[in-house]
């Protein structure tokens, strides 16, 4: 069985060696394409993943106009599109700008911020994040060499890595077990707890109930000696005594940090990141991210707080307090709201869509009433603002459309590489052998019998315009029992229109495994049981864009073989012995590796 929590975004689990950078980061963005094998490759960076329809509506055109027609949405919440044209990069510079998605070329790669997606729209978290993503993309591209964001500081903020990431969480502690740079996650009085450094140790984070806030801590806790990494250290308390043993001994809890008041939450966290790059000029690196300094030269709560005080903002450090095991991401499907309105949570199969999707889920964010569409880190999309019984006939439309409306899609929790034939390192078109391994799981779904059945085919449907990826997984996946958009997007084989040959299923999950759970239930309301692994199909041993934590690696070793394994969070060493099997038995070895057969 497939279906299974979403894809983690990427994290890369911290180990006991530094990396050692001998050159800045080569991450594309708007403005720096990157070269590959179907054409160039640009990023567009969207804070919190958040588009007006218009703005999505322009993104939608710069794909079919100078791209493939397809869109990718990132790990980070950000927008991808390939096969540009050699020569584009101007007029899609005009388009982004005209668009206000390109609001400052200096910065262009700098701004990289998710938060959590359905803040606002459930009745949850502690705060509406939305308006902390405006504040802190404005302070990430204010050039102003005095103003009065950070005392003329925050100009030096363009010499970010574009891999350096924020987060910023409302409270449920989604997007703060992400393992950004910086993370601000709200607090149940209007305040903010801000981290600096690698991911929370437990599932989530809740706002510590024994922290000071600033306006009552009286400055008498602020750390100066800068002696422990924020972060680090030993459990202690906060409040009174407890926090006048935090300013003399250096202890911290794991996964503490600075309790700073909810209006200052944003300019402190970019404050933080301006330590950073302090940091790393005294170390004489070219560390790309936190978790990259020196031991000697960390970002530690006493350096920062006094960052932070000069710039007139208080901050009293905290210890960390695990939440509830309630950080799920959002589940497909409708999200209702405390205003009456409901939000429309969507999965894209591999993160991608064509032309034909992107613009039903543009005209849909229209539709809606809120004029806004929220691309998420796990590769989906939030559409807010429906009318309970506008929703189901939204939702009719996007599955029927082939993209992902129910937490029981064997397409969540799959993920893979661009692979052939847009990257000349691949040895595999991975997409349409993930596409071949969903449709496998789905015909066994359909036959009743709860197990992976393997497609008869064994040549692939090659009509069409040769050389293309969209050609060559359609017809895979074609002949593998998957149903394919006319622009070459894998449909979600889960879902048919009502019309279809093939048997809708419903919420039957192969294998007898249960839903992807929604708060740490399963969809009868009872504690869910333990979640398959994702897994992550890769082209070749860089494996790029795989998931942290423990996952299902299958590599691809040849044209027709993979390597099937589990990674763990430790090093992200093998877990267990590896097994080789051709692409027709991916599914099976998957299936088998995930403890879902």
């Amino acid at each position: 069985m497939l279906a299974a929590m979403p894809l983690p975004p990427t994290t890369t689990p911290p180990g006991d060696e530094t990396p050692v950078r001998g050159r800045d980061d080569a991450c594309p963005g708007a403005l720096r394409l990157h070269r590959a094998d179907d054409g160039s490759l640009a990023r567009i960076r969207v804070p919190g993943g958040l588009l007006t329809a218009r703005q999505a509506e322009a993104l939608g055109r710069v794909s079919e106009e100078l791209g493939d027609g397809r869109l990718d949405i990132t790990s980070r919440g950000n927008a991808q599109v390939r096969g540009l044209a050699a020569g584009c990069g101007a007029e899609l510079a005009a388009r982004l700008r005209t668009a206000g998605l390109l609001p400052s070329d200096r910065h262009d790669r700098v701004r990289n911020i998710v938060a959590s997606p359905l803040s606002g729209l459930d009745g949850r978290g502690h705060a509406d994040v939305v308006a902390w993503v405006r504040e802190l993309d404005a302070a990430l591209c204010d050039d102003s060499p005095t103003g009065p964001a950070g005392h003329g500081e925050l100009s030096a903020l363009s010499g970010l890595s574009g891999r350096f990431l924020f987060a910023l969480d409302d409270g449920r502690g989604d997007v703060a077990a992400l393992g950004a740079d910086v993370t601000l996650i709200a607090t149940a009085d209007g305040g903010a707890v801000l981290r600096c450094g690698g991911p929370l140790p437990g599932p989530g984070v809740s706002p510590p109930s024994g922290a000071t806030h600033p306006d009552t801590a009286a400055r008498r806790a602020r750390r100066t000696d800068g002696s422990d990494p924020l972060g680090g250290g030993a459990e202690a308390n906060t409040g009174g005594a407890g926090a006048a043993s935090l300013a003399t001994n250096g202890s911290m809890a794991g996964g503490g940090g600075l309790r700073v008041r909810g209006e200052d939450a944003p300019r402190a966290a970019a404050l933080a990141a301006v330590e950073f790059l302090t940091r790393v000029r005294e170390s004489g690196t070219r560390a790309w991210r936190v978790r990259e300094l020196p031991a000697e030269h960390t970002v530690t709560t006493g350096g920062l707080a006094a960052r932070l005080a000069g710039a007139g903002i208080e901050a009293v450090p905290v210890e960390h307090t695990p939440a509830p095991a309630s950080a799920a991401p959002p589940a497909p499907g409708p999200v209702p709201g405390p205003n009456g309105r409901h939000a429309l949570s969507i999965a894209l199969p591999l993160g991608r869509v064509s032309a034909a999707q992107w613009r039903l889920l543009t005209t849909l964010a229209s539709r809606g009433g809120a004029d806004e569409l929220r691309m998420t880190p796990w590769r989906g999309v939030v559409l807010p603002g429906f009318a309970p019984d506008d929703a189901p006939g939204a939702l009719s439309e996007l599955a029927g459309a082939g993209l992902v409306t129910t937490p029981d899609s064997p397409w969540l929790g799959v993920g893979a590489c661009t692979g052939r034939p847009g990257c000349a390192k691949s040895l595999a078109d991975v997409r349409a052998d993930a596409a071949r391994m969903v449709a496998d799981v789905t015909r066994g779904r359909a036959a009743g019998t709860g197990r992976v059945v393997a497609g008869a085919a064994d040549t692939p449907d090659t009509a069409g315009t040769p050389g293309t990826s969209a050609n060559t997984a359609g017809a895979v996946a074609r002949t593998a029992g998957a149903v394919v958009d006319p622009a070459g997007a894998v449909m979600d084989p889960a879902r048919r229109d009502a019309d279809s040959a093939h048997v809708d299923t419903g919420h039957v999950v192969v294998g007898g495994s249960p839903p992807w759970p929604v708060s740490g239930t399963t969809s009868g309301g009872g504690r869910a049981g333990p979640e398959p692994l994702p897994v992550y199909v890769s082209g070749c041993e860089r494996r790029c864009g795989h998931p942290g934590g423990r996952w299902v690696d299958a590599l691809a070793i040849g044209d027709t073989g993979y390597r099937v394994t589990v990674r763990g969070a430790g090093g992200d060493t093998p877990e267990t012995d590896s097994v080789d099997v051709t692409a027709e038995q991916l599914a099976g070895a998957v299936a088998a590796a995930r403890g879902t057969t």
